[in-house]
């Protein structure tokens, strides 16, 4: 059975074998932007350059979830994490329980990818998220 055909759901995230984060990196200070920028909000450049960001990195602020919309399921843990190169992402704790007992500030993860929707054609939407080093 062929492969299906994947999309990242969202523009900076790579899929593959090997997923990967990408951000926009200011050539003037080095600040990083997942978000298309006219300008750096840290100096003011207009010059940016693709970046690869690390897979790795640690937990630097989180909060279980215990309310969202219609049709998401709770709890989960939304995340902080500071790569091991910087860089600074928001996003979802995944594959462990969501309750301080297995969630510590400065625990090590790792990025992730996840199948979070498939289309009628069969192409599977892709997102992102961190998991326990």
């Amino acid at each position: 059975m062929p492969t299906p055909k994947q999309v990242p759901i969202v523009e900076y995230l790579r899929v593959g074998s090997r997923p990967y984060l990408r951000a926009q990196e200011c050539g003037g200070c080095g600040a990083r932007y997942f978000d298309r920028r006219n300008a750096c909000a840290k100096c003011g450049k207009a010059d940016f350059v693709n970046a690869r960001v690390s897979n790795h990195g640690v937990l630097r602020s989180f909060s279980i979830v215990h309310r969202a919309a219609p049709g998401i399921p709770v709890p989960y843990v939304s995340a902080l994490v500071e790569t091991d190169d910087g860089t600074t992402v928001r996003s979802n704790l995944i594959d462990c329980p969501a309750d301080p007992e297995h969630v510590s500030l400065g625990m090590k993860v790792r990025l992730a990818t996840y199948v979070a929707g498939t289309d009628d054609a069969g192409t599977e939407c892709v997102a992102f998220g961190y998991r326990p080093a």
